[in-house]
């Protein structure tokens, strides 16, 4: 019967309007006997879309206007409600509030990651004495954020203008919470600004220091001047202007280790103090700002507390409602350091784009080199599926001819084509971030850049390719008249013919190996970062062993190798290592997964011509041929658009620019196609088009 009742409720409260719903909401403000909290919670409901389609159709601002109309129409209710919301203030505790709403605790990123994990299995229990729990239960949703977001600044504002006590404008008992909350913000600052991790990074340590260590005694001074002013009316309180000026000179600081970090290394430590230092100083100039706010400037008319005052608290309640997403809290804190990693990813994009026709010739060398190893190796890989090892086996000998091999090719200074995209769509990012489409040369300069990657990616290709086939030819061949036996029996050349199927599964298995081309390219920024910020080679360099073994200057040269390749090492292996086990996990969980790459997957039918002792019909060879070129443009464009789509987000780039971009590219296509596929005809030459 009880759940009967509910249902009807349920079914009528859908068909009252949502207009009727705030209006409703507002009139049981004018009962003083409910308290505050109950009346702003269910104002908020009325407020909050029913519907996930509401939120972008304006049924928020729709709502919204009209609570700001109903409010400056009826004088009584205006009252009321301001009542209740400052009754609702003067009985909470706003300490946290002022200093914690928004901001990253002190527990660290590893701490706060494992909170955010447990209150989703099981959520906290909200003190409602604290207002910092109270924006909790008023915005009960974890989602609230994305309506509260839609509301405009301008309104809230509004709002606030509306519902500010203008015969007591200073509350006393909140003026000494606030300034309670700028004493702990400094103090906060003046510790973090001091740590060994944020110091070790800073460009002027003995500058810099004295700077956070005053933060400290200037609130102090601040909050003592506030005080005597609270106790007598007639007292003039300090405006804040020194306390301002020592807080930028740390941002400042802050902003110059930031920008550091970029050039010498990053952790996620280091990007969790920089975002919680900022953090707290923001907030302690907000606080100023409501407290003692600066002159209006031509630079910023609406200086006023009250503005100050709305601006924070819909900040505060939004970054409250986001406190449990760990999405969100991975995005903030991951900024620095993927920005570190996708920069090193751009340095290395760099040596694969060919402008001269030098290089163009170095380039398909390289990738020929390649294509000789890679030949090899998948013929390992054959002998090593042969064995029919336990599973476990069978991963660790693939992940080891995958990995080593990758490895050895990227010491030898070789090129696997598909290593390619990874790292120029960094490259890219970084000019699609610059680009200002109303200049003529910035666009030219851009699709200059992409036509130089079009055709050093096709000048690697052509080398992985036209090189693993025929060197499998030749191996697979000569190995059988060597051996009196074919190499590759028939039934695994029909297997592997199989593979390259373009309707079977090669196209996903082609994509899964895309995206593991993607993520090698993120372990390589990701080690090259760290070698860098944690000094690898200065370190090796100091191994007694090593030194004694090798003596001081070979040692030292022997430790910039390592830190100058173990970026490279480390994502060659571990790429490989993926490579290698994903058909092994696949038969574990009884699910298709593998993988299928280009320069392999060329080199698998050149095995297969020669187990079919070079008598496949010209439709199952051009079909073949045709699942290898298919396996190539999925390994190509899906590892490209994850590494250019990553590139943006770590840069915060929106790029908008695409139809003039696309449009420019087009034009070039018409006007000098060549360009896309061959290396420029004279030294020097980027074939611009004016």
């Amino acid at each position: 019967m009880n759940a009967f009742l509910a249902f009807l409720r349920r079914l009528f409260a859908a068909q009252v309007s949502a207009e009727e719903r705030l209006r409703s909401a507002l009139f049981r403000f004018h009962d003083e006997q409910t308290e505050a909290l109950p009346l702003l919670r269910g104002l908020f409901a009325a407020l909050r879309p029913q519907q996930r389609a509401e939120w972008q159709d304006g049924t928020p601002q729709r709502l919204f206007v009209l609570l700001l109309q109903t409010l400056a129409e009826d004088e009584r209710l205006r009252a009321a409600v301001r009542r209740q919301l400052r009754r609702f203030l003067e009985e909470r505790r706003l300490l946290t509030f002022f200093t914690d709403s928004g901001i990253l605790p002190g527990t660290g990123f590893f701490s706060e990651g494992w909170r955010i994990v447990g209150n989703r299995l099981l959520p906290e229990v909200p003190d409602e004495r604290h207002l910092k729990d109270c924006l909790h239960v008023l915005c009960e949703r974890g989602d609230d954020w994305r309506w509260l977001e839609t509301l405009p600044a301008g309104g809230l504002r509004d709002l606030w203008s509306l519902l500010a006590d203008k015969e007591e404008a200073s509350m006393p008992a909140i003026s000494e919470q606030m300034l309670d909350a700028i004493l702990l913000l400094a103090h906060r600052v003046s510790g973090l600004g001091v740590e060994g991790e944020l110091m070790r990074a800073s460009p002027n340590l003995d500058a810099d220091r004295p700077r956070f260590i005053a933060l400290s005694a200037e609130a102090l001074t601040f909050a003592q001047s506030w005080r005597a002013a609270l106790a007598d009316p007639e007292y003039l309180p300090d405006n804040g202007s020194q306390l301002r000026v020592i807080s930028a000179q740390c941002r400042d600081t802050l902003q110059r280790i930031r920008r550091r970090a970029l050039q010498v290394g990053a952790s996620q430590d280091l990007s969790y103090l920089l975002t919680r230092s900022e953090q707290s100083l923001e907030r302690l100039e907000t606080l100023l700002d409501i407290l003692s706010p600066p002159p209006p400037s031509t630079v910023d008319e609406t200086a006023t507390a009250p503005t100050a005052w709305s601006d924070f608290a819909r900040t505060a309640l939004i970054a409250e409602n986001r406190r449990d997403s760990l999405r969100h809290y991975l995005g903030e804190l991951s900024h620095l350091l993927a920005v570190r990693v996708t920069e090193n990813a751009a340095h290395s994009g760099e040596h694969y784009i060919c402008e001269e026709r030098a290089d163009y010739r170095r380039m398909w060398a390289s990738a020929a080199g390649a294509g000789v190893l890679i030949g090899g190796m998948a013929l390992l890989k054959i002998f090593a599926a042969g064995l029919h090892a336990p599973l476990f086996v069978e991963a660790v000998l693939f992940s080891l001819i995958y990995g080593g091999g990758f490895v050895l090719i990227y010491l030898l200074g070789l090129t696997v084509a598909t290593k390619q995209p990874a790292m120029t769509a960094q490259t890219l990012a970084g000019l699609l971030g610059d680009l200002k489409p109303t200049r003529g040369a910035d666009l030219e300069r851009l699709v200059d850049v992409i036509a130089a990657v079009s055709r050093s990616q096709l000048a690697a290709i052509a080398g992985n390719v036209m090189v693993a086939l025929p060197v499998a030819i030749a191996i697979g061949w000569g190995a059988s008249l060597w051996l009196g036996a074919p190499v590759v029996d028939a039934g695994k050349g029909e297997h592997l013919l199989a593979d390259l199927d373009p309707l079977g599964w090669a196209l996903p298995h082609a994509a899964i190996a895309g995206f593991y081309l993607f993520l090698s390219g993120l372990i390589t920024g990701f080690f090259d970062n760290k070698a860098t910020y944690k000094s690898i080679g200065p370190r090796l360099a100091r191994l007694r062993w090593l030194r004694v073994m090798l003596g001081d200057p070979l040692a030292s040269r022997f430790g910039t190798y390592v830190q100058d390749k173990l970026g490279g090492i480390m994502g060659n292996l571990l790429f490989g290592c993926m490579l290698g086990s994903t058909g092994v996990f696949g038969q574990i969980l009884g699910l298709p997964l593998d993988i299928r790459h280009i320069a392999f997957s060329s080199a698998n039918l050149g095995y297969a011509l020669t187990a079919a002792d070079f008598t496949l019909a010209a439709t199952t060879l051009a079909w073949a041929a045709l699942g290898v070129a298919l396996i190539g443009g999925i390994n190509l464009i899906v590892s490209f658009a994850l590494a250019l789509r990553t590139a943006l987000a770590a840069r915060r780039i929106r790029f908008i620019h695409w139809s003039p971009l696309l449009k420019a590219i087009a034009r070039r296509l018409r006007q000098a196609p060549r360009s896309f596929f061959l290396p420029p005809r004279t030294p020097g030459s980027t074939e611009t088009i004016p």
